[in-house]
């Protein structure tokens, strides 16, 4: 039976030191993503002592009272993204009382299987996402929810636009807001905060010299109109976001860590296929490759099917030590575009020689990645119309560099982050392990009977 979500309140967080306002227009790097679906994570926290009053009385309140206090340093997180009628391009607004949305919910779902080892049903998920309101003429660049399970823990949910911020800055908020509200809890509350955490918004940092810009709005123009059928669009400056496609009931998620030890494994068997090989070749071998070209081969194989079907992998690149000058790693905003290979077969992953046929590819991407990878924007957004419903198009989203699992809101480590939003494509996420031990955790979500599959393939394939 499906678990029920009761909603106990929807209220408006205005920053604490919210005087003046503050415009910034969106960059090339933030049109990439105008369009497409919402960033969407719920970060469990397991807390046996979350009855309902103590939620009520301790846990919302130190939750919004912090938000409150880190959202004056972030202001145009309260803001809107809005596409003024005579302007070339949209730009993020904060004006004075502006605000974000709060949802406080109560779930009778079980706390432990979404946050354990087994896979369930990806729709147990959804009612912890809050939504992001989205219109024709404006769209909210972030949201919240805590939502509680009595005396099991709760959990905040974070649904944030992606043309206004990337993993790196929506990481640095939370931390804010994870840091903020511990201390004022432990009565240690001091008004510096962590220098690294203090957002950038110079936009002059991003140089854009070709006109990228002007590029990536004219492929936008193009793409609408042939998802329209050819026809011009009603509103060329409407901010709704692209449909979704509708979810088969039958997707379940399912996490899976590899610890340091299974990554050594992976790095031995790839070192001794690499080397058995007839063209050796020194291949990437870090955790993130290795896990990703695993992860993509095991995808692959568990749906099987003809051999000769189209595939392909792309992942998300942080541009902002790759440009010249550098972009300040505090930069607010996005500065990550992608890479993506199209189309592959799947016979090249389905054999025996599949996971190095994945290490090859990854390791060669990684390898082009230069600080031409701004410039190439353009060539990204236009490949989404070759990537058809019929190619398995395997992505990933999160990192091991964000630190998700040091999230302390003052209850704690989390129990479990996942990324819901990966159900709108052929997605994994990664984040580091949660032992912090070197390991790396992914998220999976598809089908029930390719999940079985890859359980196995998964397991079956660190034996060797």
């Amino acid at each position: 039976m499906a678990s029920s979500l009761s909603v106990i309140d929807v209220s408006r967080i205005t920053p604490a030191d919210s005087s003046g306002s503050l415009t910034l227009p969106l960059t090339f790097f933030d049109l990439l993503w105008y369009k497409l679906h919402p960033v969407e994570r719920v970060i469990f926290f397991r807390f046996t002592d979350a009855t309902r009053p103590f939620f009520d009385s301790a846990i919302v309140p130190n939750l919004k009272s912090s938000l409150s206090s880190s959202l004056s340093h972030y202001l145009p997180l309260a803001g809107k993204v809005v596409w003024d009628l005579l302007g070339k391009k949209p730009s993020l607004v904060y004006s004075p009382n502006d605000a974000v949305s709060f949802t406080v919910a109560e779930s009778n779902a079980d706390f432990s299987l979404l946050t354990g080892q087994k896979p369930f049903p990806t729709s147990e998920l959804y009612p912890l996402v809050p939504e992001l309101q989205i219109s024709d003429d404006s769209a909210s660049a972030v949201s919240f929810q805590a939502t509680l399970f009595p005396n099991q823990g709760f959990c905040i949910g974070v649904s944030a636009h992606h043309a206004v911020l990337d993993g790196k800055t929506t990481t640095m908020f939370l931390k804010l807001w994870a840091d903020t509200c511990k201390r004022q809890q432990d009565h240690t509350v001091s008004t510096s905060i962590p220098q690294d955490l203090i957002p950038i918004y110079d936009r002059t940092v991003i140089k854009d010299p070709k006109d990228i810009e002007t590029e990536v709005l004219n492929l936008w123009s193009s793409l609408l109109k042939a998802f329209s059928g050819g026809k011009e669009p009603d509103n060329p400056k409407s901010l709704k976001i692209l449909p979704s496609p509708e979810l088969s009931p039958e997707v379940v998620r399912f996490t899976r860590e590899l610890t340091r030890e299974d990554i050594q494994t992976l790095r031995d068997r790839l070192q001794r296929e690499s080397s058995a090989s007839s063209s050796p070749k020194e291949l990437r071998s870090g955790a993130d490759a290795l896990t990703y070209s695993y992860a993509l081969t095991c995808i692959i194989r568990a749906r099987g099917g003809d051999p000769t079907r189209p595939i392909g992998y792309g992942f998300v690149v942080d541009c902002r030590s790759l440009l010249d000058p550098p972009v300040p790693p505090n930069y607010f905003g996005n500065c990550v575009s992608a890479t993506f290979k199209i189309p592959l077969e799947a016979e090249a992953f389905m054999g025996e020689e599949g996971f190095l046929t994945a290490a090859k590819y990854v390791s060669d991407s990684v390898e082009e990645l230069d600080g031409t990878v701004a410039s190439k924007i353009p060539e990204v957004l236009a490949a989404i119309p070759s990537t058809t419903s019929e190619m398995q198009v395997i992505s990933v989203a999160g990192s091991t560099r964000f630190g998700v699992y040091g999230l302390d809101f003052g209850w704690g480590k989390p129990q479990r982050v996942v990324i819901v939003s990966i159900d709108q494509g052929e997605a994994i996420s990664m984040a580091e392990g949660r032992d912090g031990n070197g390991g790396v955790e992914i998220g999976f979500s598809l089908k029930k009977h390719e999940m079985e599959a890859l359980i196995d393939l998964l397991r079956d394939g660190l034996k060797h």
